[in-house]
Order: C-alpha cells, then sequence, then structure tokens
C-alpha cells in the first residue's frame, strides 16, 4: 500500500526513468531537513523542561532558605516570642511554606523522571531510526540508478553492434557486386558481415534482458521498496509528534498533581491566621508583665497653713513601706518616689522592663517586680530539679553498668566508673543546694518560710552557713518602691561573720553515737562544707550512722573528729550485728 508520503512526493512515477530519480533525490533531501526539524522541536522541548525545573528547584530552595531563616533559634529569646498566637500563626506559616517548598521539589523531580529523561532517551532512538531510514532510502536510489546505467550501457552497445553489422553488410554487398575482387575477399567480407550479426543479435538478447530486468527492479523500487521507506518515516514522524503531545499532557498533570497538596498547605496558613487571637495575646502580656503592686491610694492634702509639720500620707504608698522603714515626704526634696506612670519615673521604669525582657539583674532576680520574680525563681527551680533528675538517671545508669561489669569481669572494668560515680554525686550535691537557695528566696517571695530538716541542713552546709546572712541582709537593705524598681540603701561596710547554727548545737549537745562498722576511703574529700569531715585516700575511720538515702555517711576519726562524708567516696564495711554486712560505693 502506497503510504501518503509516496503518494505526495510521487505524483510523476510515470515519468522518465531519469527524471524520476532526480525528482526522488530532491525528495528525500526534503523528507530529510524536515525529519530534522522535528528532532530539533523535540530536543527544543526537551530543553524548555529542563530549565523549568531548575527553576521549580531554585524556587523551592529560596523558600526553604527563607523558612529557614525566620524559624526561631533554640535556646533563644526568640522562641518565648512563640507563646503569642500571631508569632504561632507565624510559625505555622514558616511549616507550611517549607511544606510547600517541597511539592516544587516533586514537580521538578517528576518533571525529570517523566518528561526530560523519557524524551531524551526517545530522541536518541529516534535519530537512530532515521538514521536507518534514510540509509536505505540511499541505498534504494543507489541500486536503481546502477540498473540505469547498466541499461543505457547494454542499450548503447546493442545500437552499436547494430550499426556495425550494418556496415558489414554493405561492405559485404560492395566487395560481392565487385568483379575486380578475389573471391578470397568477398568470402572475408562475408563472414565478417555475418559475425557483425552476430553480435548485434548477442547484444539485442543481453540489451532485452537488461531491459526486463531494469523494469522489474524499477516497479519494486517505485511502488514497494520507497513506499515502504517512505511509510516508516511517516509513522516515525506521527510517533514523534504523539510523544510531544504527550509529554505536554504529563507536563500539566505533574502540576495538577500537587495542587491539592498546595490547597492544603494554604489552608493550613489560613487556619492559623484564623487562630490569632488578640485577647489572649494581650492577657499574656498582662501575665508577663504585671508587678503585684497594689496602685496606690489618694494623696492627701497638706494644709501649709497649720505649723510645718509633714504629715505622712496613709495610702498604698506609706503601707508598702511600713515594715522597711520607707516614710515618704512629699514637698521639698524628698526622696520617695511616685508611681511609674509619673514622668519622673519614665527611665526607672523602662529600665525595670528591659531588663526583665533581656533576662539581666542579680542572680535572686531581686530587680524584678514581686510578681515577675516569683515566676523566675520558679522557673530556675524547675529547671534545676530537671537537672538532677538527669543527673540521677545517669547514676543509675552507670550503677547497673558496674554491677554488669562485676557480674561479668570480661566486659569491662567496674573501677573505671567509679570516678564518673563521684563526679555525679558531687554534680547531684551542688545542684540540691542551689535548688534550696533558690526554693529559699522564692519562699521569702511568697511569704512563706520554707522548713528545713536535719537533711537539708546537712546538703546545704557551708553555703548557707556564709551565704544566708548575706542574703538576708540584701533583702533587708533592698526596698522596693511603689514604681517597681528597687533601691539599695547605703550601709556600712561590716564583716561576714559566721553565726553558729543549730547543725553545730546538735554536734554539741547529742551524745557521742556508737561506732556501727568500719570504712575506707576510696577518695580523698575535702570537707569544706559545714558539718563534714575530710578525709585521705585509703584512710581506715569508723562509721557512726550509715547512709539514710541522702548521699551522706556519718564517719569518726577520734573522739573529736566526726563529720559526714559522700557515701560514693567510701566502701563501709558494717558489723554483721548491727545491720547486716553491706558495701556502698
Amino acid at each position: 500500500m502506497v503510504s501518503l508520503f509516496s503518494q505526495s512526493v510521487f505524483h510523476g512515477a510515470l515519468s522518465p526513468p531519469c527524471l524520476c530519480c532526480v525528482k526522488q533525490k530532491d525528495q528525500f533531501d526534503n523528507l530529510e531537513k524536515h525529519t530534522q526539524w522535528g528532532i530539533d522541536v523535540l530536543e527544543k522541548y526537551i530543553k524548555f523542561v529542563k530549565e523549568r525545573t531548575e527553576i521549580e528547584l531554585s524556587y523551592a530552595k529560596q523558600l526553604r532558605n527563607l523558612s529557614k531563616k525566620y524559624q526561631p533559634k533554640k535556646n533563644s529569646k526568640e522562641e518565648e516570642e512563640y507563646r503569642y498566637t500571631s508569632t504561632r500563626a507565624f510559625l505555622a506559616t514558616l511549616n507550611e511554606m517549607n511544606d510547600y517548598a517541597g511539592q516544587h521539589e516533586v514537580i521538578s523531580e517528576n518533571m525529570t523522571s517523566l518528561i526530560t529523561g523519557e524524551l531524551t532517551r526517545y530522541v536518541q532512538e529516534l535519530k537512530q531510526e532515521r538514521k536507518s531510514h534514510f540509509h536505505d532510502g540511499r541505498k534504494a536510489q543507489q541500486h536503481i540508478e546502477t540498473c540505469w546505467k547498466q541499461l543505457e550501457a547494454s542499450k548503447r552497445r546493442f545500437e552499436r553492434d547494430c550499426k556495425e553489422a550494418d556496415r558489414a553488410q554493405q561492405y559485404f554487398e560492395k566487395m560481392d557486386a565487385d568483379i575486380n575482387v578475389t573471391k578470397a575477399d568477398v568470402e572475408k567480407a562475408r563472414q565478417q558481415a555475418q559475425l557483425r550479426h552476430q553480435m548485434a543479435e548477442d547484444s539485442k538478447a543481453e540489451y532485452s534482458s537488461t531491459l526486463q530486468k531494469f523494469n522489474s527492479e524499477q516497479h519494486d523500487h517505485y511502488y514497494t521498496h520507497i513506499p515502504s521507506i517512505f511509510q516508516k518515516i511517516q509513522e516515525m514522524e506521527e510517533r514523534r509528534i504523539v510523544r510531544i503531545g504527550e509529554s505536554m499532557r504529563t507536563f500539566a498533570e505533574v502540576d495538577r498533581q500537587v495542587i491539592p497538596i498546595i490547597g492544603k498547605c494554604l489552608d493550613e496558613i489560613t487556619k492559623a491566621a484564623e487562630s490569632v487571637d488578640h485577647k489572649n495575646d494581650s492577657q499574656l502580656v498582662i501575665e508577663a508583665f504585671k508587678s503585684g503592686f497594689e496602685p496606690p491610694g489618694d494623696i492627701e492634702f497638706e494644709d501649709f497653713t497649720q505649723p510645718m509639720k509633714r504629715t505622712v500620707s496613709e495610702s498604698s504608698l506609706s503601707n508598702s513601706r511600713a515594715e522597711g522603714k520607707y516614710e515618704p515626704k512629699f514637698g521639698g526634696k524628698s526622696k520617695g518616689k511616685l508611681w511609674p506612670f509619673i514622668k519622673k519615673n519614665k527611665i526607672t521604669l523602662n529600665t525595670q522592663v528591659w531588663s526583665l525582657i533581656e533576662g539581666a539583674g542579680p542572680e535572686d532576680f531581686s530587680n524584678l517586680p514581686p510578681e515577675q520574680r516569683r515566676k523566675k525563681l520558679q522557673q530556675k527551680v524547675d529547671e534545676l530539679n530537671k537537672d538532677i533528675q538527669k543527673e540521677l538517671d545517669q547514676r543509675d545508669a552507670l550503677t547497673k553498668m558496674k554491677d554488669v561489669y562485676i557480674k561479668n569481669p570480661q566486659m569491662g572494668d567496674a573501677a573505671s566508673v567509679d570516678h564518673r560515680l563521684a563526679e555525679l554525686g558531687q554534680n547531684i550535691e551542688k545542684l540540691r543546694i542551689e535548688v534550696q537557695k533558690f526554693e529559699g528566696w522564692l519562699a521569702e517571695v511568697e511569704g512563706r518560710l520554707p522548713a528545713r530538716s536535719e537533711q537539708s541542713r546537712r546538703q546545704s552546709g557551708l553555703y548557707e552557713a556564709q551565704h544566708s546572712p548575706a542574703v538576708n541582709s540584701c533583702a533587708q537593705d533592698r526596698e522596693s518602691s511603689p514604681d517597681g524598681s528597687y533601691t539599695e540603701e547605703q550601709s556600712q561596710e561590716t564583716e561576714m561573720k559566721v553565726p553558729a547554727t543549730d547543725f553545730d548545737d546538735e554536734f554539741d549537745d547529742e551524745e557521742p553515737l556508737p561506732t556501727i562498722g568500719t570504712c575506707k576511703a576510696l577518695y580523698t574529700f575535702e570537707g569544706q562544707n559545714e558539718g563534714t569531715i575530710s578525709v585521705a585516700e585509703g584512710e581506715m575511720l569508723y562509721v557512726i550512722e550509715e547512709d539514710k538515702g541522702d548521699g551522706w555517711t556519718r564517719i569518726r576519726r577520734n573522739e573529736d573528729e566526726e563529720g559526714y562524708v559522700p557515701t560514693s567516696y567510701v566502701e563501709v564495711y558494717l558489723d554483721k550485728n548491727a545491720k547486716g554486712a553491706m558495701t556502698y560505693i
């Protein structure tokens, strides 16, 4: 069946063979240019899609960087800002933008795999197929041209032989009519004429055979081979057109597939925006910055017609300073501070707020208003308790590891964890002392005194003896003004003297405890706190009170020297008749 290409290209198939060959060659050139143009269009589309994927990747990367840039930094003040609904909504927007960027990455990946990669492989196959088809066409064209040349050569040879035979016949007849020619010459001319006639007959037969062969080859060429080649080229071109159309459809589908997810991202952003609650944010600001002071009362009228006696206002200003012996006087060069709304104390209020925001100030947060100070102290206590729990978990884990090493020595050396256990014990003790210190300040703010047990006094040790008077002194000297700021009265320099504590009274009043065992010091311990005793590594001492769960063991060196040491620093050997032989490490 003749293809559409061959029908349009070979409308002059009945033209002379030479003319057909010329036309055929021209059409092959045209088809070659057209198919090459089709491949160029396909490669141009591949380049277009590739640049689109690069744009999508770049856009996704910029979106991710933008989201990362505005994310709150860990352990920074920005994290505190995200307790407000507006900032939480902004954080949700940043997270959704990150997911939004991921969808653009999906677009790039799908376009690369489904379009760019597939079309690139198809172009390579298309080039090979096109090359093969045109190679077959050129070969068929060369074959028909060769057959045509053979036919022309056979035809010219037949024509030449016919002319030679005619001349030989005429020469023979001329020699035969001439009476002067010998009979031998006539015979020779006759034989020559017969030879030429035979050659002409042979050339005629060859020409006839060549012509039949050429006609057959020409028919096959124009009605079988060339139409088949053109049909293949046409199918190849149509596949290319269909393929580029499918790729364009895929191009749209890749975008359409992510639209629902992008819509969800936008819906989440809208939901986050709708969650913004201005009342809740305002309440958070009030809770964060309220001072806890009572508003001042009315200022009484001072009658200057009476004798010059300054009366003290009975407002909340004087009431709040009664315990601190603060007597504000109005008029003249009064040192009394007015309420924060008065312009005089504007700088003081701003300094207080900035110190609250930036977290600057003394360790006990005494620069803050009572309510803010209570919150800060409670937060500090919670943080220290978390740290203590972490240290306890590590100590428990190491203790279990040591037990495993003791039972299975091939797994490790049990003594290798002793140093770390000792460090953990010291850390826990320091953290407990810090907790008690901040709990004392917290109790002071909340208007209550902490109940101090024997164990807590034992753990606080020297720290309370040395620092408590100083803290109490600072608390007494520090007076709060109605504007929320704190002032400290200047006092004369005094030496810090450690008073006798209840702990000392216990040792003075109590009778010597009986010995319940012995112990060996595993490490050197510097007993610097009140109620502790220093020991040297390898020293043998007497045990008079075992560990009651607080991590301390009471020991005695002689009648005058006794105190507490960390249980992890000694190896205890209790008497069997006391409480059973036990070993603490």
